[in-house]
């Protein structure tokens, strides 16, 4: 759907402060474990900047993402205990694969990984304890990194399956109970220029992946879907190598400034997959 002004400007909003990277000279950098002795964390800046973020509940059935970048489902989990990671592969992971298979038309689906989070206030991410929602606006792959997953996971057929169609998509929902107080905020593809893209790097043990960082622009905008139940899921598009169509969507959590006071913390479970399209094939 091509979200006209006349539809998103009647959406029911909130207006919210949103992270973004304060443009600098060299490469942002983060690291994902404990950083070197000496070395701060991140060399990158976020500023806020309020927007407007517009509930796409009366749109649910309406984004799709190839127009938009991100897409809306209704899905509900068969999974009794999202803290146990043998029944998240072995029932989550092909729930996962069969839902995005039926909303891309897709011949092939890998998942390569999955990241619980449960909100702490005050707790700092990728410290001793669980994941924290992330609230810096970014894309969790680029047009080098989602190729490279590929060639990573899936080496001896890597090449042939580059010739055909590729995206990397995440899966996001929420568990438990609704989300009140963090939920996930997708920016519509099509209003982000190549330039508000920063390709960044993400420092691993072993390996460096790489992100986009996001820099602020007035142009950009945002949705996400009020009280999300455990029975819906937001799929984002982190990458796509057909060039005609919504590539790469940044998203972010933020914080609902009319949260209750009571609300229950978020959790979240966010699947990444490579999703392949036959066409381009050798075999």
């Amino acid at each position: 759907m091509t979200l006209e002004h006349r539809i998103v400007d009647l959406l029911p909003s909130v207006d919210a402060e949103l992270n973004y990277l304060v443009p600098m000279a060299e490469r942002p950098r983060n690291y994902a474990m404990e950083p070197p002795p000496g070395a701060t964390r991140s060399n990158a800046r976020h500023e806020p900047h309020k927007v407007r973020i517009r509930d796409a509940r009366p749109i649910f059935n309406q984004v799709n993402l190839d127009d938009n970048g991100f897409a809306c489902v209704k899905c509900r989990s068969v999974v009794s205990r999202f803290d146990d990671e043998e029944e998240i592969r072995a029932v989550y992971y092909p729930e996962t694969e069969e839902q995005l298979k039926r909303a891309t038309g897709a011949d092939r689906v890998f998942i390569f990984d999955h990241t619980l989070r449960r909100r702490i206030p005050g707790y700092e991410d990728r410290r001793n304890g669980p994941r924290q929602p992330a609230l810096r606006v970014h894309i969790d792959h680029t047009a080098k990194s989602g190729p490279q997953r590929v060639r990573d996971f899936l080496p001896a057929e890597a090449e042939g399956l580059l010739k055909g169609r590729v995206q990397v998509i995440n899966f996001w929902r929420p568990i438990h109970h609704p989300v009140y107080d963090a939920p996930l905020a997708v920016c519509d593809a099509k209003t982000v220029a190549a330039a508000d893209l920063v390709p960044s790097d993400l420092v691993y043990q072993h390996r460096v992946g790489e992100t986009y960082s996001v820099t602020y622009n007035p142009t950009h905008r945002w949705f996400y879907l009020s009280e999300m139940a455990p029975d819906e899921a937001l799929l984002i598009k982190c990458c796509d190598s057909a060039t005609d169509r919504a590539r790469f969507t940044p998203h972010t959590a933020f914080l609902h400034p009319a949260a209750p006071a009571d609300a229950p913390p978020r959790e979240s479970i966010e699947i990444r997959a490579l999703v392949f399209h036959r066409q381009g094939w050798d075999g």
